[in-house]
């Protein structure tokens, strides 16, 4: 299976200036077709760097794809780097330059002097036409290895990556295509590095692949396999998703497209029950995540006492149930301090269930967090049955 190397080129990547979207489009189109992305590199418009890096991803990739810098002026380096790289000299090929001339022409544009320099490549590199830019393209093929260099301009580089590249890997790499299927397991109020310690074997797996993505709150596991068809990598997956939904157990609330809201609210509609969700210190972030799911008997309020301790909160959860005559009430309250401290008060008609909990990362991502452990602290109260309330079993 060959191997990829991205190199985005030009300073205005590095200085943030504008953002690298090409490298996202080239790993995943790339991807389907059985090819491994090893490295994304960027560096800036500098020739003896681009080279040096090119040099350096030959020893390490089948393939490395290069993207900018091959516009008019002088700083546009690729050309020359990629010459280099290869240890060939760069030469004039007329029937670019006609290529050149006759887009110009259907621009109703002139070309400067400088056009000509596009029509440079290295001597033995093999011209990529581009049917919607002045910059032509082009692959150096070293040993068993290519270097292919595309525009920067992304709806250039898309069309020429579609149209020429790939079936030129294709027939160089007697490519098959794949495809790659990702299953994606929601764990909640369980840390990433906790959840590390119990499937840390599985993301040893080559395929299917397990990677951990943590959210404040949330984790998703994710299992990538690939195969030649979708039911060949679903039954590839199959056995690993049924593992870590044994080791992880009820700390799974859902896959894929299933949130926490959306699950609650199935439950009560299908229940028949009412809800009613007491907010404090949320600005009612919680109960519109709730609203967005839409369930049938739901009502939110918020309680501007500010801030509000457990036992409060406890009686207004008592309080405003008896009132409203709902099946199930949740409160929670959140204190800002020194640190973010998250109250949860749970009832129904056979239980009041509470707990407390503390948040230590950055200020602005509190807010889903204590959405993520509240909405989880009412699943798992709300979901589990009689029998495990009465032994406390999960």
């Amino acid at each position: 299976m060959p191997t990829l190397e991205i190199i985005t080129i030009g300073t205005e990547l590095l200085l943030g200036e504008i953002q690298d979207t090409n490298s996202t489009y080239i790993a995943r189109t790339l991807r389907d077709h059985g090819i491994d992305i090893y490295r994304i590199t960027t560096i800036g418009d500098n020739v003896l760097r681009i080279s040096s890096a090119i040099k350096e991803a030959l020893d390490r990739a089948d393939v490395i794809i290069t993207t900018g810098g091959l516009g008019p002026t002088i700083d546009d380096p690729t050309r020359q780097a990629v010459a280099d790289a290869a240890d060939q000299e760069l030469v004039f090929l007329p029937a670019l330059w006609e290529e050149i001339l006759e887009r110009f022409k259907a621009y109703g544009r002139q070309p400067t002097m400088n056009n000509k320099r596009q029509a440079y490549i290295p001597a033995e590199a093999i011209p990529i036409h581009n049917p919607v830019g002045t910059a032509p393209c082009f692959i150096v093929e070293i040993g068993d290895a290519c270097v292919v260099s595309l525009p920067g301009v992304p709806s250039e580089m898309k069309l020429v990556l579609d149209q020429s590249i790939i079936p030129y890997l294709i027939r160089k790499f007697n490519l098959q295509s794949q495809i790659i299927k990702a299953t994606v397991l929601h764990a909640a109020s369980m840390g990433e590095s906790a959840i590390d310690e119990v499937i840390g074997d599985l993301e040893e797996l080559s395929n299917p692949t397990v990677g951990l993505l943590a959210h404040p709150g949330q984790v998703d596991i994710r299992v990538t396999a690939k195969a030649t068809c979708e039911a060949d990598a679903i039954e590839l997956s199959k056995p690993v998703v049924e593992d870590l939904l044994q080791r992880l157990g009820d700390n799974i609330y859902g896959q894929d497209e299933q949130t926490l809201e959306g699950i609650i609210s199935q439950t009560l509609n299908n229940r028949g029950q009412s809800l009613i969700v007491l907010e404090n210190g949320l600005g009612g972030s919680l109960i519109a995540r709730i609203n967005s799911a839409q369930p049938q008997q739901f009502k939110g309020t918020i309680l501007t006492v500010q801030p509000i301790g457990l036992s409060s909160l406890i009686e207004q959860v008592q309080s405003h149930k008896s009132l409203s005559q709902s099946d199930l009430c949740l409160g929670v309250a959140v204190i800002v301090e020194d640190t973010v401290t998250m109250h949860c008060v749970y009832s129904d008609k056979d239980s009041l269930e509470t707990v407390t909990s503390t948040y230590g990362g950055p200020p602005d991502h509190a807010p889903l967090w204590a959405q993520n452990i509240g909405l989880d602290f009412l699943r798992r109260q709300y979901l589990s049955s009689p029998k495990e309330k009465e032994t406390g079993e999960k």
